[in-house]
């Protein structure tokens, strides 16, 4: 009796041992394949997505109020980022960090990626950048900068730390040394200054090291125009940041500068429709020269130093200079004609491309519901696809998402006829 307790006994502990082991293995197979995804998404760096075409990028804003005060929440986010990942973006860019929908968003990646395994997205993280007194009734001091930006800075600095599986680059600024940002621009030592700290926190372990800092900025201010903009501090600004972020709006040129966009005299024989075409060729044409004349500058100030388009787009409806009494450049079709041209070369040329925007943001010309600032996204604020997204509706993720309720459904109800009705004919020269 006692020699078969004892055999009981020894029987419990050696299972009891053996499924301790089968636990510790099975917590650190568990615990290892943990750290490979944490570990993978880690070591995914900005030098390995910027200038891939398998890592689209787009411009972000989850707003669908024509008030900021309204901030989108995680739900509606998660639905956008979806909707994103379903068009094969995989970077998206942000503008400040100031408002709650920032960390709303990096938030919704983070429980997306605990979600599915496979989700990815990365963030170009925008930190807002202004003069003295900017945005209020004083007068801008454009020789000192505001007080809040050291704010901004340090609240960028927080969230790449708390996030560093998503955020991979790090914006100074956003169009904050172009002189036409007569409300808030700085001069070039204002980014420069904070180009380094961000810089020095790096070199200081403070971040990660394969974080990548750069301003996003007008390609004029980048010394693809004027000599004006041609400084020494510049000069010290492209050798500080690790990438050039550069515009170009070939859309609003059409208005300001509009020798290119305007059918020359040899073409005024076209059909409608080939005028359009070979405008928006033109158009393409316009986007790269701007980027040539800024790579060429920034070659003769630092050979190595990538650039970048940090932002370009197209807006569809337009009541001001772009419309029907402009240069009549807004409309689905161009902007489609011009999404699908810029994808095509920037892909073929290893430049990634900040498309401006996802969606439609409302609360840009909130006193203006047709004014063009509202409509730069390819889908509208509802979820409706733009014509540029047309080939996307109803295959592959996106037939099963939705917007606020809504299914993904094409613009004009898909009818190609309808939406030729309004595209406008670019002006004779």
């Amino acid at each position: 009796m006692e020699n078969k307790n004892l055999f009981n006994a020894t029987s419990t502990l050696k299972s009891i041992a053996f499924l301790a082991v089968v636990l510790v293995a099975f917590s650190f197979k568990m615990g290892t394949e943990n750290n490979k995804h944490s570990t993978k998404e880690e070591k995914v760096t900005a030098k390995d997505i910027l200038g891939n075409p398998n890592y689209l990028a787009i411009s972000y804003g989850g707003y669908r109020k024509n008030t900021r005060d309204i901030q989108p929440t995680i739900k509606e986010v998660k639905e956008d980022l979806l909707l994103l990942a379903a068009l094969n973006i995989k970077i998206i860019r942000t503008y400040n960090v100031h408002l709650e929908e920032v960390s709303t968003v990096l938030k919704a990646i983070k429980s997306l990626k605990k979600e599915n395994d496979n989700f990815e997205m990365y963030v170009m993280l925008g930190a807002w950048i202004d003069c003295k007194n900017a945005w209020t009734n004083l007068e801008p001091n454009h020789e000192v900068e505001s007080d809040s930006n050291a704010i901004e800075i340090d609240e960028a600095v927080r969230l790449t730390n708390q996030y560093p599986e998503i955020i991979k680059i790090i914006a100074v600024g956003n169009e904050a040394m172009v002189k036409w940002a007569a409300s808030y621009y700085v001069q070039p030592n204002v980014i420069l200054k904070w180009v380094i700290h961000l810089q020095n926190l790096k070199k200081n372990n403070q971040l990660s090291k394969d974080l990548w800092i750069t301003s996003s900025d007008d390609f004029a201010s980048w010394g693809g125009a004027d000599d004006s903009y041609k400084t020494k501090e510049l000069e010290a600004l492209i050798n500080a940041v690790d990438y050039v972020s550069m515009h170009t709006y070939p859309f609003h040129n059409s208005h300001y500068n509009p020798n290119f966009w305007e059918t020359p005299h040899n073409e005024h024989n076209l059909s409608a429709i080939e005028k359009v075409n070979a405008a928006m060729n033109r158009s393409l044409k316009f986007a790269q020269m701007q980027y040539k004349t800024v790579k060429n500058y920034v070659k003769s100030i630092n050979p190595s130093k990538p650039v970048h388009i940090g932002e370009t787009g197209w807006a569809s409806s337009s009541d001001g200079f772009y419309g029907n009494e402009g240069s009549k450049a807004a409309d689905e079709y161009k902007q489609a004609l011009f999404y699908n041209a810029m994808r095509v070369w920037t892909n073929k040329e290893g430049i990634s491309c900040f498309f401006f925007e996802a969606f439609d943001e409302i609360w840009k010309d909130s006193k203006n519901p047709k004014g063009s600032e509202n409509h730069f996204g390819v889908l509208t604020v509802d979820g409706k696809a733009k014509y540029a997204l047309w080939d996307n509706v109803y295959t592959g993720a996106l037939k099963t998402l939705k917007r606020d309720g809504n299914d993904i459904a094409k613009t004009f109800n898909g009818n190609k006829a309808e939406l030729m009705k309004t595209v406008l004919l670019p002006p004779n020269q």
